[in-house]
């Protein structure tokens, strides 16, 4: 019995025609006409596609268009190869108890490198500080002022070089005493890594 690529190669060996001729009548491609005649069907287009080259050169080859078909569907294994396959399921992205493991370990250690580096960078940054009391230029009008601010909670404050008592909120007060020379106050806060910050308030004593 013969199979369809038999039959399309002796129907065209009788008229003798070439496979460019084959091509050039049936505008199928030689390449494809050849490996339907030897059902190499890994090099040929989807099945609905050569249901069409098979009855185009049964027409042209004089064969007789059912029965070419009906030899198509009975040597065509579709079911044993993959002919232009539709992506395997089994490849969709699905979330596994393994994945989220690594997902966790990578949470962790974004953490804990996130923490690390914002303590370094804490560490070689000088403290933030803020002087509500004095203003610039202020008139003082008392011999004892009170000088208060805030700053970073670990940072130690000195104003014109005597400290000050920190909170835990980063709040400072310190009373200092105030002369007819004294013009100007500096209030300083360093860090524990010795990073200082320093803020100058000129004041006009009128005592």
């Amino acid at each position: 019995m013969k199979t369809i690529g038999e039959a399309i190669k002796n129907a065209r060996s009788k008229k003798r025609y070439s496979l460019a001729k084959v091509e050039d009548e049936t505008k199928i491609k030689k390449e494809f006409v050849e490996a339907i005649e030897n059902e190499k069907w890994e090099q040929l287009p989807e099945y609905p596609v050569l249901v069409g080259f098979v009855k185009n050169l049964s027409r042209f080859l004089g064969l007789e268009e059912r029965s070419t078909v009906a030899l198509l569907r009975r040597d065509y294994p579709p079911k044993k190869l993959s002919i232009n396959p539709k992506p395997d399921v089994s490849s969709k992205f699905s979330w596994s108890p393994k994945l989220t493991f690594f997902v966790g370990i990578a949470v962790v250690l974004v953490a804990i490198f996130g923490y690390l580096a914002f303590q370094y960078y804490k560490f070689i940054t000088p403290p933030r500080l803020s002087v509500n009391e004095p203003q610039q230029n202020e008139v003082v009008k008392v011999r004892d002022f009170k000088v208060f601010g805030t700053t970073d909670p670990d940072a130690t404050v000195r104003v014109n070089n005597q400290p000050a008592l920190v909170n835990d909120d980063g709040s400072f007060t310190v009373d200092i005493a105030i002369y007819e020379g004294t013009n100007e106050i500096v209030i300083s806060a360093t860090s524990r890594s010795g990073k200082t910050t320093t803020i100058h308030r000129n004041i006009k004593p009128e005592l």
